[in-house]
């Protein structure tokens, strides 16, 4: 009985945390979904938005630039994960490659903004090399470019973590075995580290699918995402039944994505 009330204790903060902070937060979102701006119940927001072409091509534009920055993150970020695992000190290396996440994201859009604007550093350089200046900055390259130098971080670390808890006797017998250095690890490395890769995938897809900050200051406006229409709803035009309908579109795109890169397990018949 005392066992109970101590991990019932102990679970209170955390069940708290849950119920203020994520369900209260996501209810209040599904009751203004079916409001409009009179504080009346109606469907009308989803059917605005599943009738509409802009709201559907919004869709369309979240979900195709969040894949891109999750595959140019993923393709730059497993090899870059494989090399601090085989080197001396990755945990120093590896400590230079979190540290740009300690800096507020705010900061990091201002110091791309004076590396890419028209008398930034960037165009200053290829003015030095004899090239006009170039219009780096509000371009659909350059909210990519951004967007994944942010995101690269969270891809490296599970990736790593999945690399680091191979047990090197499995390589060693791929070796002995005649395996290539690329056979091995499309064959042994890979497959064991697809949990990682999978966790990197949600940590990068579903905050891409959100992005409203760097849309603006980076992509100046040209990107148009589902993150981008929430902030106008909610600030703009204050119609919050509209902006909480997007909202919960993303949630719900947030949830196929973790439940398609679920981790799973094999069920084993019984002999």
């Amino acid at each position: 009985m005392k066992s109970n009330r101590q991990t019932i204790s102990f679970m209170l903060p955390y069940i708290l945390w849950v119920g203020l902070f994520v369900l209260l937060p996501l209810a209040l979102m599904v009751t203004q979904s079916v409001q409009n701006i009179h504080h009346q119940w109606t469907w009308e927001n989803y059917t605005n938005f599943f009738s509409s072409g802009t709201y559907l091509k919004m869709t369309f534009n979240s979900i195709f630039y969040a894949l891109l920055v999750t595959v140019l993150t993923l393709l730059i970020s497993y090899p870059m994960a494989y090399i601090l695992s085989r080197i001396k000190h990755s945990q120093f290396w590896l400590l230079l490659v979190i540290l740009p996440t300690w800096v507020n994201l705010l900061l990091k859009a201002y110091a791309f903004i004076g590396l890419l604007a028209r008398e930034g550093t960037v165009n200053q350089f290829l003015g030095f090399m004899g090239i006009a200046p170039q219009q780096l900055l509000f371009t659909d390259a350059s909210f990519i470019l951004v967007a994944t130098y942010i995101e690269i971080p969270f891809m490296i670390l599970p990736i790593y973590n999945s690399l680091v808890e191979i047990n090197p006797s499995l390589t060693n017998a791929a070796h002995d075995l005649g395996a290539t250095a690329w056979q091995t690890l499309k064959k042994v490395i890979f497959p064991l580290t697809l949990n990682g890769v999978k966790t990197g995938i949600q940590a990068v897809f579903i905050p891409t699918l959100s992005l409203f900050m760097l849309t603006r200051l980076i992509g100046g406006n040209r990107v148009i995402t589902l993150g981008t229409a929430i902030e106008e709803h909610f600030m703009v035009t204050q119609n919050w039944g509209m902006g909480s309908t997007i909202g919960i579109v993303l949630v719900l795109a947030m949830a196929l994505t973790m439940y398609l890169t679920r981790e799973r397990t094999k069920k084993r018949g019984r002999r």
